[in-house]
């Protein structure tokens, strides 16, 4: 994609957090804290995943996609934010427009790699004695390759459009990151088209991966419910907990931020609720498939014998 800017405005302005100087180191450690820990457990997961072959399995190997992804996301803009912290909260139009195809190719990417997995799930209790079969590596590798097909379709539908208007007046964005809501406020030209685009990219993205999900854990729950003995059912349902708990997160942390710019003048009010899925879920996601998961622990446990001794 070629970056061509028909706009007078070469530059953007964060507006971040606050105009208080003295909260800015606070808020730097903060979530140099925050980023830390994202960075440290994703790609800890991830070498996890890579060396053991006993997590060579199709649960694990989207896992280890939904924790690059995090990973990446948490890259994106994260090492910008804290800079701004400490510096100047400037970014270039190309670097804006970069850092916007790279947010959204990521979370929507997400929210398919999270459909995946609940087809996983529905495959392993609904289907045991097939699941091999339903979820080969070939399955699995066309099933990411979809993610990320999707998510690609959908950044380059939100850049392409948002490279089309013109900004002219103010470039300050009232946000911490180049995100898609706030950077139509600034614009000179009309964003109508790119409203529409909006609407529908993020209505399908959530009604298709929403319904998808839900319909998986209707037919697990049906299963689950016929299995006769009560620790069958238990642990048909402990093996869906941390995924349910991942989709609960993330989908209802977004569903939030976004529904909050739906009242007026409350655009500059949703970055302070956008915080909880752009840097609090992709931390807690290695927590959540990590601290129950049997697998995982016993994984680590010969991982660092192996590697200490």
């Amino acid at each position: 994609m070629v970056l061509r800017n028909s706009s007078s405005v070469t530059e953007f302005i964060f507006g971040g957090f606050s105009e208080q100087s003295e909260v800015h180191v606070p808020l730097f450690f903060l979530f140099l804290g925050l980023y830390v820990l994202t960075v440290v457990g994703n790609l800890g997961l991830i070498t996890l995943i890579g060396l053991n072959s006993r997590l060579h399995t199709p649960m694990y190997f989207f896992l280890f996609n939904l924790s690059s992804i995090d990973l990446c996301y948490s890259c994106v803009f994260t090492p910008k934010m804290l800079h701004d912290f400490v510096s100047e909260n400037i970014i270039s139009y190309a670097g804006c427009m970069t850092q916007l195809f790279f947010f959204c190719f990521l979370v929507n990417s997400e929210c398919y790699v999270l459909v995946s997995m609940a087809y996983d799930r529905y495959a392993a209790i609904c289907n045991p004695l097939l699941y091999t079969v339903t979820m080969s590596p070939q399955v699995c590798a066309l099933l990411m390759l979809g993610s990320y097909a999707v998510g690609f379709a959908g950044a380059m539908a939100h850049t392409g459009n948002m490279l089309r208007l013109t900004f002219c007046g103010s470039n300050i964005i009232d946000h911490y990151l180049c995100e898609v809501l706030p950077l139509l406020q600034l614009s000179c030209t009309s964003t109508h088209v790119n409203e529409l685009v909006f609407s529908i990219v993020v209505g399908m993205v959530i009604a298709t991966s929403s319904i998808s999900i839900f319909v998986s854990y209707a037919l697990i729950l049906s299963s689950i419910l016929r299995i006769p003995s009560a620790e069958g059912r238990s642990k048909a349902f402990g093996t869906c907990g941390s995924h349910i708990t991942a989709v609960a997160l993330f989908f209802g942390s977004g569903a939030f931020t976004y529904l909050t710019t739906s009242f007026p003048g409350s655009v500059g009010r949703s970055k302070y609720a956008s915080v909880f899925y752009t840097n609090v879920v992709p931390m807690l996601n290695p927590l959540i498939y990590s601290l129950r998961n049997k697998d995982v622990k016993l994984a680590l446990g010969k991982t660092l014998k192996r590697v200490l001794f």
